[in-house]
């Protein structure tokens, strides 16, 4: 009776740890960490903050440009890291994120993305990867003040990770690291290529094609935002991102309202959409 009450409460064992090692296995490979890009569009250089006693301590603060910091990426694209589906906030209840959208991505991971200007996705919609989801801003608590940056967070089952995006872990207690997008390269987004007018405050003239010779079709105010359906080169011009003689195609197929380049805030110096 010993003996055999002795084996069976072997086999029992074994089995209990033959499913427990199954079941943190199969826990392991349900938690994957998804293919997690940029929040910014293909090819768009930000710079990222990391330090300690941020917060969460993984989180990184993004801005187009290295400091000072200033109010100047105010009302740029944020778009998805990975698929999934959208929870807003506007504001986020008892904490300094302001508007806020958070993506559940499935196997227990999120992605955060605090002090938005605008929130461009519904409550509960599912998203994909390189979709725009709001705008970037400096929303925060009542009685806070924050210049315009991005603030973002990968967790893991409500724990903060480590960023990792295109499968590399961002630099960390470093100020001013640049980094380059690679989130949704190679696929047009519905739409075209975003870019957002930057003026000293005046409207920006629309033209009939690449250069100040060309007619006056339209006008846009500073910071609207323009889907770029192509580029041309054109007439090299002057404007708020330096001198260029790169033009963005912001009409549909099959016609012409162009604005010069160096007036349109993309992310990047070079193209970001196909020649026209």
């Amino acid at each position: 009776m010993t003996h055999s009450h002795n084996r069976r409460a072997r086999r029992t064992m074994l089995a209990c740890l033959a499913a427990a090692t199954f079941g943190l296995l199969a826990s392991a490979a349900h938690a994957a960490r998804p293919d997690f890009q940029m929040p910014f569009a293909c090819n768009q250089t930000w710079y990222g903050d990391t330090y300690p006693g941020h917060g969460l301590r993984y989180a990184v603060d993004l801005n187009h440009k290295p400091r000072p910091l200033s109010d100047a990426d105010l009302g740029s694209p944020v778009v998805a890291s990975a698929a999934g589906k959208a929870t807003t906030y506007n504001p986020h209840p008892g904490t300094g994120y302001g508007r806020l959208v958070v993506i559940d991505h499935g196997g227990g991971w999120t992605t955060w993305y605090a002090h938005l200007d605008s929130i461009a996705v519904a409550n509960g919609a599912n998203v994909r990867q390189g979709q725009k989801i709001g705008t970037l801003g400096k929303t925060t608590r009542p009685g806070n003040s924050i210049s315009a940056h991005l603030h973002y967070e990968q967790r893991l089952n409500g724990d903060d990770q480590k960023i990792v995006w295109n499968g590399s872990t961002i630099v960390y207690d470093q100020y001013e690291v640049p980094y380059k997008s690679r989130n949704s390269c190679g696929t047009t987004p519905p739409g075209g290529f975003t870019g957002t007018v930057k003026t000293a405050g005046s409207p920006l003239n629309v033209r009939s094609g690449p250069g100040t010779s060309y007619s006056v079709v339209d006008s846009l105010a500073n910071g609207t935002v323009v889907s770029i359906r192509c580029q041309k080169t054109g007439e090299t011009v002057t404007g708020t991102f330096g001198t260029s003689n790169l033009w963005n195609n912001i009409a549909p197929a099959g016609s012409n309202k162009y604005i010069p380049d160096v007036y349109t805030f993309t992310g990047s110096d070079g193209r970001v959409a196909p020649d026209c």
